[in-house]
């Protein structure tokens, strides 16, 4: 602090308490957590695009291009930032943000790209728009997703937005606004797996593992941001 003043307020780090044996196996813990995370994101993002065959029809496309935005994309965009098992722990902070917002550019292309698939398909097949929780809990997540990159862009260009003074709250605000979109996001995938097309797929023991599967990457994530921006446990000196 300015003036030699010596600050009365600490922050815990993480693992505060624990004996070194617990810290690197809670560690480890947090690291086998995100790595199973990247795989998750990954194996549905596959099995889904396998179980649509593209190309068989214009809704075939659909499944895929949300797996591929929300699955895939955002979440690798969110974990590129984990400490514990990023895939890219080796690049600088600002080439992070860089390829978050790069996964964030593919996110929006590719949500847009299977918004377009699905409302062809149901022109095609003179099929009523908007009729499911599915279709309602898509463009709510899709809504949230433009208003969040809105978000970043004031994030990103605080100067030019002239928004300098508020960066530090918008960043908390990018971060949690963030987290909400994830976890609605996470709900129209699962809210999917109600819809006729997909229990007519996928049945049995295997539905319900894919009805849980897309829960542990959110789980990850959530942890992930509340972590980083909620205060720590304050210890007094």
């Amino acid at each position: 602090l300015s003036g030699g003043m010596r600050s009365d307020v600490e922050y815990s780090p993480v693992g505060e308490g624990l004996g070194m044996r617990e810290y690197w196996l809670y560690v480890w813990l947090r690291r086998a957590a995100v790595v199973a995370a990247h795989v998750t994101g990954l194996g549905l993002t596959l099995i889904i695009s396998l179980l649509s065959r593209p190309g068989t029809s214009l809704f075939s496309w659909h499944p895929v291009c949300m797996s591929v935005a929300y699955c895939l994309c955002m979440t690798e965009g969110i974990l590129l930032f984990s400490a514990e098992g990023s895939p890219f722990c080796f690049k600088s902070r600002k080439g992070k943000v860089r390829l978050h917002w790069f996964c964030q550019a593919l996110v929006l292309i590719a949500a847009a790209t299977g918004l377009g698939f699905i409302v062809a398909s149901k022109n095609v097949s003179e099929h009523s728009h908007l009729v499911t929780w599915h279709s309602w809990l898509g463009i709510c997540t899709l809504a949230a997703t433009v208003l969040q990159a809105s978000c970043g862009i004031c994030v990103i260009f605080p100067k030019l937005l002239r928004l300098s003074s508020f960066l530090p709250r918008l960043k908390l605000y990018h971060a949690t606004c963030g987290l909400v979109v994830y976890l609605l996001a996470t709900v129209t995938v699962v809210s999917a797996m109600f819809s006729d097309w997909f229990q007519a797929t996928v049945k049995g023991v295997a539905w319900w593992a894919f009805f849980l599967l897309p829960l542990f990457p959110a789980l990850v994530v959530m942890n992930q941001i509340t972590n980083a921006y909620l205060p720590r446990k304050k210890i007094t000196s």
